[in-house]
């Protein structure tokens, strides 16, 4: 069962990773296309700040929680 709980918050933490990526993606491409959002700059902070607490959520699971190496942290 922790295996399956390790899991599923690691695959958890990478769909958010995703869509953050994709949100900056677009904001660097077509800025003005997002009305929503008249301060970029604060829209992108925002996005770039889901990934740095994603990604320190599963570097916490893998040092403290991935008992059966059931993840790993990609290093591109």
């Amino acid at each position: 069962m922790k295996d399956q709980i390790v899991k599923a918050l690691h695959q958890k933490y990478l769909g958010i990773i995703a869509e953050a990526e994709a949100n900056v993606e677009i904001y660097l491409t077509n800025p003005a296309g997002i009305g929503e959002h008249p301060d970029v700059l604060d829209a992108i902070h925002t996005q770039l700040r889901k990934i740095a607490e994603a990604e320190h959520h599963i570097e916490i699971l893998q040092k403290r929680f991935n008992d059966m190496h059931s993840i790993h942290i990609d290093e591109n």
